[in-house]
């Protein structure tokens, strides 16, 4: 796989063209989730300004390419009550947290900050197979949405560190423009 793979956006993924039976792999980032107010109105500011690819939360998307399947399917990692307060402050503090594995389905792909990078035959029932050995406690920094995106990727399109890598490239990205 090219590094080049790991820039293009959905947008732009949607164009290319197709493995047959296999399903486009996508990472997604949106704002971390926090209790209500203040903090909640930080997290979305930050990521809203990009200010730290730190400040995100990511995801995993699975779009099947062949009928009769058509949404994609997310999977992710988080704490169980992300807006907690009490959640809040344990996870500030470096303790870990009960999480969660989460499985939803969307209509469409998020338009922002949302990247191809593979594919993948039985998609979504590999995903859900890691799903269930993912072990559910949570600690930011050692076994996170960030570690869960990572592993997932890498079961799904064999790609190491999907993260890093781009996160290196949007970097160079940014420094070219």
């Amino acid at each position: 796989m090219t590094i080049a793979m790991f820039t293009k956006s959905a947008a732009a993924a949607a164009g290319t063209q197709r493995l047959l039976g296999k399903d486009d792999i996508y990472v997604a980032a949106v704002p971390l989730r926090a209790a209500k107010g203040p903090p909640q109105l930080l997290m979305s500011a930050a990521y809203s300004l990009n200010l730290s690819w730190d400040l995100q939360h990511f995801m995993v998307i699975i779009k099947p390419t062949s009928p009769p399947r058509q949404a994609a399917v997310v999977f992710d990692f988080q704490p169980r009550d992300p807006e907690d307060v009490l959640t809040a402050l344990a996870v500030m503090s470096g303790r870990s947290v009960p999480g969660a594995v989460f499985r939803r389905t969307l209509k469409g792909l998020p338009r922002r900050r949302c990247w191809y990078v593979g594919s993948a035959g039985d998609g979504e029932q590999v995903a859900a197979e890691f799903s269930d050995k993912w072990s559910t406690y949570l600690k930011v920094g050692s076994h996170d949405c960030r570690h869960f995106t990572n592993g997932l990727v890498e079961i799904l399109t064999g790609e190491e560190l999907v993260l890093e890598k781009l996160r290196t490239n949007l970097s160079m990205e940014s420094n070219t423009t």
